[in-house]
């Protein structure tokens, strides 16, 4: 069994895919828009709220991880509320790099920090409604 993340945007993915790949160095694997579904590019049926050029799924590449994406109506589309993507990096200077590039313009929920598990730990929604952790993790004990 494999599990995937699968996130959904009130039309702004392509800006979040963008953004992503900039900041953290996400590879777009594959991306279809709603006028793909049809011959003439104008599909039929949009649900009120989503556009043609809008994204019916694309999958990305997040360090090892294939994550999957689409727009879907903006009333429908809630920010997460309880699940987080966790990024574990190498170096406090990356965490520092990630949360604050990823948290501008969106709502901290956990400043940027050290912990007793972590030299660097924080917790956010960026501004596309996508939770993240950045975590540089201390060592550990074996339990």
């Amino acid at each position: 069994m494999k599990v995937a993340t699968y996130l959904n945007f009130p039309g702004t993915c392509e800006e979040a895919l963008s953004f992503y790949e900039k900041h953290l160095a996400a590879k777009v694997l594959v991306k279809s828009r709603f006028a793909d579904m049809s011959a003439t590019g104008a599909p039929q049926n949009l649900p009120p709220g989503l556009k043609a050029e809008g994204i019916l799924h694309a999958r990305f590449m997040l360090g090892d991880t294939v994550v999957m994406a689409s727009d879907g109506p903006p009333e429908r589309v809630q920010p997460m509320r309880s699940a987080y993507i966790c990024l574990s990096v190498d170096s406090n200077e990356e965490a520092e790099r990630i949360y604050g590039a990823l948290s501008e313009g969106g709502e901290v929920f956990m400043p940027m920090g050290e912990t007793f598990f972590a030299q660097r730990f924080g917790q956010f929604r960026d501004k596309f409604g996508v939770n993240w952790m950045v975590i540089r993790e201390k060592p550990m004990g074996a339990r």
